[in-house]
């Protein structure tokens, strides 16, 4: 009896433990499911905003290539634009149009030419005092610079067949800048000797100065110098000396005052 009875329980016990392990697994199943979803939601949730995140990155590319379009040709303009302008300067203001303009005298300046010069002299010496030194001016009547090469060649007497005065040392290689409406000045001694007694000198009522060009192997006109209000001539001789061109009367005048 005891045996069977225990045998009719064991039938059923299976069945509760059949009956326990379904809901379990229908447990386990529902669960899972659950899981699932809620993993589908999310790995949902980053393909939706993927396009989202990726519009920046999509954006990110494009305005950097457009900035980077832009920025590359500016900088290129710009560096072709400086670079003609670098190229240009000094042939604007150089060697280029010093040789074109200045007949090669170093600067960008025409050389000055006698019709745009205006002519002025003045006796240094004390009243009563035999004349010997001038101070010759040149005015540029032009509102352009202009160039005064080495020194003036100068002559005592007229006509261009009458002797050159000598240069007071070496000439100035230095080329004298005048300014529009500006002046240029030259040192001129004319006599060495004493006046008086029977002796007679060689007279002039006027001097005359040819431009020298930059080159120094071509004359830019001849100037003409009239004496001083007072004077009608002035006695001269071979000690006569010429020194300028110069930016200020000092320095024409200076090595003149010394003879």
């Amino acid at each position: 009896m005891n045996s069977k009875t225990a045998r009719a329980g064991s039938p059923r016990r299976g069945l509760r433990g059949a009956v326990l392990g379904a809901t379990v697994v229908a447990a386990l199943l529902t669960v899972t499911a659950c899981q699932s979803s809620d993993g589908d939601g999310k790995a949902a949730a980053p393909t939706a905003a993927s396009p989202t995140a990726a519009s920046p990155s999509a954006a990110a590319p494009s305005a950097s290539a457009s900035t980077g379009g832009g920025a590359t040709p500016e900088a290129t303009a710009s560096t072709g634009d400086s670079g003609t302008g670098t190229g240009s300067s000094p042939t604007a203001e150089g060697t280029g149009d010093s040789g074109e303009t200045g007949g090669g005298n170093g600067t960008k300046y025409a050389d000055c030419e006698a019709a745009g010069l205006g002519t002025e002299v003045e006796l240094q010496d004390a009243p009563g005092e035999t004349p010997r030194r001038f101070l010759l001016t040149v005015t540029n009547n032009a509102k352009t610079p202009c160039v005064l090469n080495e020194a003036p060649l100068v002559r005592l007497k007229a006509g261009n067949d009458a002797p050159t005065v000598q240069t007071l040392g070496e000439p100035d290689t230095e080329p004298v800048v005048v300014e529009g409406g500006g002046k240029a000045y030259a040192g001129l001694y004319v006599f060495g000797n004493d006046e008086g007694g029977e002796a007679e000198y060689d007279q002039s009522d006027r001097f005359t100065a040819t431009l020298v060009a930059g080159e120094g192997t071509e004359l830019s006109g001849t100037l003409v110098f009239d004496l001083p209000d007072g004077l009608d001539t002035v006695s001269v001789d071979d000690a006569a000396r010429v020194n300028g061109w110069a930016g200020t009367e000092g320095l024409a005048m200076r090595p003149i005052t010394q003879l």
